[in-house]
């Protein structure tokens, strides 16, 4: 498994959050990577940076999103926004460096929650 920076992915994450509709996203602590080679089933993922190694590197909470290449980089433009959408939405109100599982009791991470979500997004982006 190998791994770039992704500016163009992190130009699709910038729109999203200039949406205001993850007003708790600090975009200074986003990043993007583009990953090769991986055997995951997964589309894309998010990488945190948890209080106990905050606490060791006396760092702020920080997410990588990364996005397999081999399955995000054939999709629409309008699948990869969904998808990014996806990820950002494992970002817990906190912005602790935590992550929000799947099955979230306030908002469950699933296609119809992204849909609403991306709806939305298309609407302030008119």
């Amino acid at each position: 498994m190998t791994w770039e920076p992704a500016s163009d992915i992190f130009e699709i994450i910038k729109n999203i959050l200039a949406s205001g509709l993850f007003p708790h996203v600090d975009r200074q602590c986003i990043y993007a990577m583009r990953g090769y080679g991986s055997s995951s089933r997964a589309i894309a993922r998010i990488w945190s940076l948890p209080k106990p190694w905050q606490i060791a590197l006396r760092s702020r909470p920080s997410y990588v999103i990364e996005v397999i290449a081999e399955k995000f980089d054939h999709r629409s433009f309008e699948e990869k926004e969904k998808t990014l959408i996806h990820e950002l939405m494992h970002i817990p109100k906190t912005f602790s460096g935590a992550l929000v599982p799947h099955k979230n009791r306030g908002r469950a991470i699933n296609s119809r929650n992204v849909d609403s979500i991306y709806a939305q997004y298309k609407l302030k982006n008119l």
